[in-house]
């Protein structure tokens, strides 16, 4: 058995890497680092936990990683690059879905977040961490930069079709359950704020439109939304067509064989991806106007984050790429 160690476990986010490797048959979480958590039972912060992790308690990170096979991060953005260099010196494989070192320079860091990148000379040694496309870089890879959820849902619709599709013109509409706002309190994200509505946000400068850009090499208008769920990512993707095709047949030839995605006529839900690494996807070309439009649902707190974390994390420890991962949703 393979000893992990997570940090920021304390989260959604850890809590969802904790319950996924609870039944993993290879990888146990043995060190949960939860900053200021720190010192709490780990069934404080995650009673639905209690069952594997009852005795365990959250440590502050000082670097130590004696014993550890892996390193799962998911931090806020800012918080990986103060230590990526002491947790690449000690070799270990190491995941991070913090956006850190998604980007392959700091100067689309720096215009996107807003602030300049503290180790960009770390930029080089992560590969982008989605599977689908990257899968042979994965494995060789010691250090991975899982994206984020907005982007995995968009560019698994669009990825493929863009042969297909003219320049410039893609138009993305996506909505999130409101795990992916993180744990900490927001008035935005309160119960009597967001039950019973459904707002768009972050218009024109969403940080996530970056990856978007870079995964699919071209300008993209996207516009987030807040959807009154817990978990889910809709991603409705349109852009125009360059002449009549099949996008739904390019989908199903693309992603054939492929572990986690399921690409079929149905329009997909939310629910049919909760608590699974999944991606559901289906896709349409409209004669009328000319235009294609491709939809991927994902939970965002799996495919979309930890579940994620884990497959690229299976690939470069030479495991079974599905080890510990659902592909079958909850639902009801």
């Amino acid at each position: 058995m393979l000893n992990a160690a997570v940090l920021g476990a304390s989260g959604y986010v850890g809590a969802e890497l904790l319950r996924l490797l609870a039944a993993h048959p290879n990888v146990r979480a043995t060190r949960l680092f939860g900053g200021s958590r720190a010192g709490d039972p780990v069934a404080a912060a995650h009673p639905q936990l209690a069952a594997d992790y009852g005795g365990a308690a959250f440590e502050t990170f000082r670097g130590n990683l004696d014993g550890v096979d892996v390193v799962f991060a998911a931090l806020p953005h800012g918080e990986t690059q103060k230590i990526a260099s002491a947790i690449l010196a000690a070799g270990v494989p190491f995941v991070d879905l913090g956006a850190d070192f998604r980007l392959n320079d700091a100067a689309t860091f720096e215009h996107w977040y807003g602030e300049a990148h503290q180790a960009p000379e770390l930029l080089g040694a992560f590969t982008y961490g989605l599977p689908e496309l990257h899968r042979d870089e994965i494995r060789s890879a010691r250090a991975v930069a899982a994206p984020g959820c907005y982007p995995t849902a968009t560019i698994l619709a669009l990825k493929p079709l863009l042969p297909f599709i003219e320049a410039g013109s893609i138009i993305v509409d996506a909505a999130s359950g409101v795990t992916g706002a993180g744990r900490v309190p927001k008035e935005a994200t309160h119960f009597s704020t967001v039950s019973e509505s459904f707002a768009a946000y972050g218009l024109l400068n969403h940080r996530h439109t970056a990856e978007m850009e870079m995964e699919l090499g071209d300008g993209v208008l996207f516009t987030p939304h807040l959807a009154p769920i817990n978990r889910g990512i809709l991603a409705t993707c349109y852009a125009t067509a360059t002449a009549a095709f099949d996008p739904l047949q390019v989908l199903q030839d693309a992603y054939a064989g492929e572990p986690f995605v399921t690409v079929s006529e149905e329009p997909p839900a939310t629910k049919w991806t909760l608590g699974t690494n999944a991606a559901r996807m289906t896709a349409r070309y409209d004669a009328r106007t000319g235009r294609v439009v491709a939809l991927a649902a994902i939970d965002n707190l799996g495919k979309g984050a930890a579940g994620q974390m884990i497959q690229c994390a299976n690939l470069m420890l030479g495991l079974d790429e599905s080890a510990g991962l659902a592909r079958s949703g909850v639902c009801p």
